[in-house]
């Protein structure tokens, strides 16, 4: 004797067919969102490139991992007196600090949430001197860039 509705026999194997790729489909999608690289293995001139790129009138700049407590510092020999604005970015989570000094005192302090968006902070150097700024974040690991140039 033949089936009168073959359709409606199969449809709970249909329903489990589409219900399995619709599965994959979402697995596929939430991979897609996820960090592929960590940040240990990260390619920071690259990510720099997109995050903050590098400017030519920078007088200091520097980008790299905060892969733990520790300040990561660069300095610059002599930065004129002048306006200048600081540019931060960081990825990874968290929060990155960066602390500006001129001669070995403070001039400011600067934050950054590390979702990749880019934070501005107004700096005027008093006089020329030896300026230092340092990275750091109790985050790690994370990425992070600056750059410091005369205002325009």
């Amino acid at each position: 004797m033949a089936e009168r509705c073959p359709l409606i026999s199969r449809a709970p194997v249909v329903s489990r067919a589409l219900g399995a790729a619709a599965s994959a489909a979402m697995i596929v999608a939430v991979t897609a969102c996820s960090p592929v690289v960590s940040v240990e293995n990260a390619d920071v001139p690259h990510w720099r490139s997109t995050a903050l790129p590098s400017d030519n009138q920078a007088v200091l700049q520097d980008a790299g991992k905060i892969l733990n407590r520790n300040r990561i510092v660069q300095a610059a020999a002599s930065v004129p007196a002048g306006a200048y604005t600081l540019t931060i970015t960081c990825d990874g989570g968290g929060k990155a600090f960066f602390a500006v000094t001129l001669a070995g005192k403070e001039l400011t302090e600067a934050g950054a949430a590390c979702n990749g968006s880019r934070e501005t902070a107004r700096i005027t150097v008093p006089k020329a001197g030896r300026m230092e700024i340092s990275a750091s974040s109790v985050d790690a690991p994370l990425l992070y860039a600056y750059h410091l140039v005369p205002e325009r």
